[in-house]
C-alpha cells in the first residue's frame, strides 16, 4: 500500500488498499485508489476529483450492506468519514436531529436514546453509517427510516451540486429508494424528526411487544426498548462481534419477496404440496394487490437449516439467523456468492418464489 500525491482535489489517496477491512463480511479485494473523506466538503470534493478524471467511484461508508468482487475495485473508493450531529427544537416536543454521514450508526442511537429521544430506538444494534440509512430505507421491529426522515443534503454528481431533499422526493419504499442501486448522488448528511420525553415510537411489532411484555401499540421508555431489540438481534447474530463469526455478515443477505396476488395461490399451492395444506404460511400486507412472505421461513423450509454451510465449510448459513450468510474466517467473495446462489436457487426450485440480495455487489453479480 502507498500513498498517492496530494491531488488538485487536496486530499491525499493511497492505493492498493484492502476493502475487507472496510465490510462487515471481512471480504473484498483492493482499491486501486481510496481516499478518507473526513468532512462533508472533502466527500464532495473527492467525489467530484474522481468524476472529472473519468474514474469510477465507490462511496463507502460503514461496509455493513456491501459485497466487493475479490479482485477489488479499478477506481475510487470514498470512504465516508465526516462526523457530528445536531439537535434543534421543532416545537411541541419534536425534534431535529441531523448527523453527518459518516456517523456510526449505532453509536447515533445510542446517544438519542441516553439523550431521551423517541423514534430511533427500534433500529438499534444495526451496523453501518448514517449515510446508508436513508438509501437503504433501513428498518426492524417495526420502525424504518421513511417513518422518522426529514431530509437529507446531498451531492448532486450530474450538476456538481450539494442539494437538499425532502423525504418525500426520495421515493422511500420497503428496503428502498430513488438513491439505491444508482450514482446519480451521495449522502452528505441526514434529518430525523424524533420526540422529547424519554419514551419509545409505539412498539408495533409482535416479537417485540412479547418481550416486552406490553402490547402492540403501547411505548416504553426508550432505554428499556433499545435493550430489548439488542437482546432480540443478539440471539439471531446480528449485533457485530469480532469473536463471533455468525455476525461477519452483511445481516439479512436476501430482502422478504414480495408476491403479487395473482402469483401467491401457486405460490402457496408448491408449498402446501412440500410442507402440507395445514401448515400456516407467515404473509404480511404489502400494498395493495401484494403479500410479503417471510424470506427466512421460505429458506428454511426449502432445506436450508441454520448454519447449513458450503461443501468447504468457508462459508455457512449463520448458526442463529437462516437469512444471514456468514464468512467462518477464511472464505473468499466467491464463496459467499455461491452459497448465496444456491439458496436462492433451491427457494425457486421448491416454491417458485425468487429471491433477491439487500446488500450493494461490486464487481460482481449473483
Amino acid at each position: 500500500m502507498t500513498s498517492l500525491p496530494l491531488g488538485a482535489d487536496g486530499i491525499v489517496a493511497r492505493s492498493a488498499v484492502p476493502l475487507s477491512g472496510y465490510t462487515t463480511l471481512r471480504l473484498g479485494g483492493p482499491a486501486a485508489r481510496f481516499v478518507a473523506a473526513r468532512s462533508a466538503e472533502d466527500v464532495a470534493a473527492a467525489v467530484r476529483a474522481a468524476d472529472g478524471r473519468g474514474e469510477p467511484v465507490l462511496v463507502l461508508g460503514g461496509g455493513s450492506n456491501l459485497v466487493v468482487a475479490d479482485e477489488g475495485f479499478d477506481g475510487t473508493v470514498v470512504h465516508v468519514a465526516n462526523r457530528g450531529s445536531k439537535i434543534d427544537s421543532l416545537g411541541d416536543g419534536r425534534v431535529a436531529l441531523t448527523v453527518e454521514a459518516g456517523e456510526d450508526w449505532d453509536a447515533v442511537v445510542c446517544r438519542t436514546v441516553e439523550a431521551g429521544l423517541g423514534g430511533l430506538e427500534c433500529l438499534s444494534g444495526i451496523p453501518g453509517s448514517v449515510g446508508a440509512t436513508p438509501v437503504q430505507n433501513v428498518g426492524a421491529y417495526g420502525i424504518e427510516i421513511a417513518q422518522l426522515l426529514i431530509s437529507v443534503d446531498l451531492l448532486d454528481r450530474a450538476a456538481g451540486e450539494i442539494r437538499t431533499l425532502g423525504a418525500e422526493e426520495l421515493g422511500l419504499g420497503y428496503r428502498t429508494s430513488v438513491l439505491k442501486g444508482t450514482e446519480r448522488a451521495v449522502v452528505l448528511r441526514v434529518r430525523f424528526e424524533l420526540a422529547d420525553g424519554g419514551m419509545s415510537a409505539p412498539i408495533r411489532y409482535t416479537e417485540l411487544a412479547r418481550v416486552l411484555g406490553v402490547r402492540q401499540g403501547r411505548r416504553v421508555p426508550v432505554e428499556r426498548a433499545r435493550q430489548a431489540v439488542l437482546e432480540l438481534r443478539r440471539g439471531k447474530g446480528m449485533v457485530l462481534d469480532p469473536a463471533d463469526n455468525d455476525t461477519w455478515s452483511v445481516g439479512s443477505f436476501f430482502t422478504n419477496p414480495i408476491v403479487l396476488k395473482r402469483d401467491l395461490g401457486g405460490v402457496l399451492s408448491r408449498i402446501a404440496a412440500r410442507l402440507g395444506a395445514d401448515v400456516p404460511v407467515p404473509q404480511y400486507p404489502a400494498g395493495v394487490g401484494a403479500s410479503k412472505l417471510s424470506a427466512a421461513w421460505l429458506i428454511e423450509r426449502a432445506g436450508f437449516a441454520r448454519g447449513y454451510p458450503a461443501a468447504d465449510g468457508r462459508v455457512a448459513l449463520s448458526g442463529k439467523h437462516t437469512l444471514a450468510l456468514t464468512n467462518r474466517g477464511t472464505a473468499t467473495t466467491e464463496d459467499l456468492l455461491s452459497l448465496a446462489s444456491e439458496v436462492r436457487d433451491g427457494v425457486r426450485v421448491a416454491f417458485g418464489v425468487d429471491l433477491h440480495p439487500e446488500p450493494v455487489l461490486v464487481g460482481c453479480t449473483l
